[in-house]
């Protein structure tokens, strides 16, 4: 599926993914990290919408202990980019985030863009499954490519990613817990 942006733009698909960049013990440190998270979720310039979002977030820096997720991830994501987008990036703008969508809470994040706040402008988001679809029920990713949102696959390790003006949301968590790794990479602003 193709959407064409303009008449001077080529044709940009509305998501990809890659499989089998990390390993069960990669994604097993960054689960529990994800599954420690204590911070508050929230929506553009702080603001918290339990309505919009509920999550526990934590973030990961580019350092000593965690630059190999952000060296595995670039390199997917790149390969992505250079198959379906095009995208002139320059590579991470931020921290990525962990989250933790738990049916205690009935987790969920509401119909959203990825555009960010002030900084480095976000093009491309690239969302990590870290949970086995088996522990837990709702908490899809949907996007919305058309009037009908379509689901993406549910698979440990999987990476999804789709332009930061891609409309999506996560459905509500009823049972168990989702954990998810997001990241956003940045370039010049789209002209």
């Amino acid at each position: 599926m193709q959407r064409v942006l303009t008449p001077y733009a080529k044709n940009i698909e509305q998501f990809a993914w890659w499989e089998g960049a990390f390993t069960d013990e990669e994604l097993d440190i960054l689960q529990a990290k994800a599954i420690a998270a204590t911070g508050d979720s929230y929506i553009g310039k702080g603001a918290i919408d339990n309505e919009m979002r509920r999550t526990q977030i934590d973030w990961i820096n580019n350092d000593s202990e965690f630059g190999w997720v952000f060296e595995k991830l670039a390199g997917a994501v790149s390969e992505l980019n250079a198959q379906y987008f095009n995208f002139d990036l320059t590579g991470f703008g931020e921290s990525l985030q962990l989250g933790n969508y738990t049916a205690e809470e009935q987790g969920t994040y509401g119909w959203h863009q990825d555009f960010g706040e002030a900084g480095p402008s976000r093009k491309l988001t690239a969302v990590l499954q870290l949970s086995d679809p088996a522990d837990y029920e709702g908490g899809n990713l949907e996007v919305l490519t058309s009037r009908e949102p379509e689901s993406v696959r549910k698979q440990r390790g999987l990476i999804i990613s789709f332009p930061c003006w891609t409309v999506h949301r996560v459905t509500p968590v009823v049972k168990g817990a989702r954990q998810t790794l997001v990241a956003w990479l940045s370039g010049k602003p789209f002209v």
